[in-house]
C-alpha cells in the first residue's frame, strides 16, 4: 500500500513529487513514457512567466504569481540553469497599445511590477526591435530555464529522498474500495490511499476513470524553430507578441545554452499524439515573429519541433477533488512551467487534509552539483581533468560534452536509459548536427554503462530502435 501515486512525471507530477519527499511519505510516480519530462515539460518555450498576463482571480494567475517567486531558490537548490533575463510585449500599432495598457492593469492586480516603455527605450535595450514598435510592456521578474534539466532534478533530488519512480507503465483503470484506491497498469497493480493525477494531456482520461463529472482535455499544438547558437549580438530578453484569443502569441527568445526559440503556433489538433510539424504552419510563425525583430538568422535554423498542451474549456488550471482522496491538475497549459513549485505547495496543503505528514529528518533539498565542462574557464576544467581523465574526451563537438558528462547523467537516480535521455541531461545532439556525429558514441557508452546489448537500447520510447540487427562481426 501507498501513501501516494503520482500518475504523470512532467514537471506537476515531478514537482509534486519532490514535495512530497519532505515527509515520510511511500510515494510512488507513475510515467508512461521511458523518461521523465517527455510530453509537454520538454517541448515548451521554457519561459518562467512574470504573471501579468493571467486574468485577475485566476488560478493560472495566482500559481504563476507564487510560483515565479519560488524559481531561484529552487534552481538553486538543484543546480538547473536558470536566468532571470526580463520580457518585453512589443505593441505597433495603437490597438495593441492599448492591450498593453490592460497587461499593465492585470500585472498591477496580480502584484507583478511592470512598465510600459517607450520606443526609444526599446532601442536601447533591443536593437533588433522591429522598427515598427511604438511601445513596450517591460517586466523584469520574467525568467528562462532549462525545462529538460528542471524534470530531471526535481525527480532525481524527490528519488535521493525516498521517492520510487516506475517509467514505462502506463495506468489503465482506477477503481475506489472504501478509503483507499486500486490502480491497474500495464504491468501490475498497486494500492494508495491517495491519487495524485498529474497527466497532462491524458489527465482527462486518468480523472473519468475516476468522477462521475467527465473532463475533456483539447490538445493544442505549437511549432518552433531552434537557433543554433552565434557570437554576434543578437536577442537579449524575451520578446512577445502581443497576446490573443489563441495565446500568448509568437515569441522570439534565447535560451540557458544560447539558443535561440522562434514560436510557437497555436492550433488545435484532434490527435493527442501529434507532434509532426509543416511547412505552412512553420512559414507563419516567421511571418508572425518579423512582427517583433526586423532581422531573424534564418541560416541558423538546426531544428523545428512541436509540443502539445492540454488546454481545459475553462481556460484555466482545474484543481479539484471530485472523489475524497483523488487530487486532479488538469487543463495546466502556459503558465504551467513558471506556476510548477507553487502547485506543488498547493498538493502539499490538499494532501495534508487527507493523511498525516511526518517529516523527513533526511530530507536534502539539494542536488548533487553538475559539471558542465562548456560552462568552465580553461583552469577549472584541467583541474577536473586532472582528477577524472574522462572529462578529457569530448563525445559531443557541438556542444562541447565530455564522457563524464555522459557517464554522470546515467549513474545518477533518475539516469538517463536512452540517447534523447542523454541529450536532455546534458546535450549531446542539440548542436548544429544533430547528433550525427556523438549519438553512435553516446549509444556505445549507453550499452557499457547499463550493461545491455546495443540492440537494446533505443532513441526513446520502446519502439525507438536504432539498431536493428548485426551486420558485421569482428573477430
Amino acid at each position: 500500500m501507498f501513501d501516494v501515486i503520482i500518475i504523470g512525471a512532467g514537471v506537476i507530477g515531478c514537482s509534486i513529487a519532490r514535495t512530497l519527499s519532505k515527509y515520510n511519505l511511500n510515494t510512488l510516480v507513475l510515467e508512461k513514457n521511458s523518461d521523465v519530462g517527455d510530453e509537454t515539460s520538454s517541448a515548451n518555450s521554457a519561459i518562467v512567466h512574470s504573471g501579468y498576463d493571467p486574468h485577475p482571480h485566476t488560478l493560472k494567475a495566482k500559481f504563476n504569481v507564487l510560483g515565479n517567486r519560488l524559481f531561484p531558490t529552487l534552481c538553486k537548490e538543484l543546480d538547473v540553469e536558470f536566468e532571470k533575463i526580463g520580457s518585453l510585449t512589443i505593441a505597433s500599432t495603437i490597438e495593441e497599445v492599448e492591450i498593453l495598457n490592460e497587461l499593465k492593469e492585470n500585472g498591477d492586480a496580480n502584484g507583478v511590477e511592470t512598465r510600459i516603455i517607450d520606443r526609444d527605450e526599446l532601442f536601447k535595450m533591443e536593437p533588433f526591435a522591429t522598427k515598427k514598435a511604438m511601445k513596450a510592456l517591460y517586466a523584469a521578474d520574467a525568467g528562462i530555464v532549462n525545462p529538460f534539466e528542471l524534470c530531471v532534478a526535481l525527480m532525481e533530488n524527490a528519488m535521493d529522498n525516498g521517492v520510487k519512480l516506475s517509467l514505462n507503465e502506463e495506468v489503465i483503470d482506477i477503481k475506489k474500495n472504501n478509503d483507499y484506491f486500486k490502480i491497474k497498469t500495464n504491468k501490475t497493480n498497486y494500492e494508495a490511499k491517495v491519487v495524485v493525477n498529474a497527466a497532462g494531456i491524458n489527465s482527462d482520461f486518468i480523472n473519468n476513470l475516476v468522477s462521475s463529472k467527465k473532463e475533456k482535455v483539447l490538445p493544442r499544438k505549437g511549432e518552433y524553430y531552434v537557433l543554433d547558437h552565434f557570437l554576434e549580438d543578437y536577442v537579449s530578453h524575451t520578446l512577445f507578441a502581443v497576446p490573443s484569443s489563441k495565446g500568448k502569441g509568437i515569441l522570439v527568445t534565447k535560451t540557458t545554452h544560447g539558443n535561440y526559440l522562434i514560436g510557437p503556433s497555436s492550433e488545435f489538433s484532434l490527435d493527442k499524439d501529434d507532434k509532426d510539424t509543416d511547412k505552412e504552419t512553420l512559414n507563419n510563425v516567421i511571418k508572425e515573429a518579423y512582427r517583433l525583430v526586423d532581422y531573424i538568422p534564418l541560416d541558423k535554423v538546426i531544428r523545428e519541433f512541436s509540443g502539445v498542451r492540454c488546454f481545459h474549456e475553462s481556460n484555466d488550471f482545474v484543481i479539484n477533488q471530485p472523489v475524497d482522496g483523488f487530487i486532479n491538475f488538469l487543463g495546466i497549459q502556459s503558465p504551467g512551467l513558471a506556476s510548477s513549485p507553487a502547485i506543488a505547495r498547493e498538493c502539499e496543503q490538499m494532501i495534508s487534509k487527507l493523511i498525516p505528514l511526518e517529516i523527513n529528518k533526511n530530507y536534502n533539498p539539494y542536488r548533487r552539483k553538475v559539471i558542465r565542462m562548456n560552462k568552465l574557464s580553461i583552469e577549472e576544467r584541467n583541474e577536473i581533468i586532472k582528477k577524472d581523465s574522462r572529462y578529457g574526451r569530448i563525445i559531443c563537438r557541438c556542444e562541447k560534452i565530455s564522457l563524464g558528462e555522459v557517464i554522470d547523467c546515467i549513474e545518477r537516480n533518475c539516469g538517463a536509459t536512452t540517447i534523447k535521455g542523454v541529450k536532455k541531461r546534458c546535450r549531446p545532439g542539440f548542436g548544429k548536427c544533430q547528433g550525427g556525429f556523438c549519438e553512435p558514441l553516446v549509444l556505445e557508452i549507453l550499452s557499457k554503462e547499463l550493461g545491455k546489448n546495443p540492440l537494446e537500447i533505443r532513441y526513446a520510447n520502446k519502439d525507438s530502435y536504432i539498431l536493428k540487427e548485426e551486420t558485421k562481426v569482428i573477430k
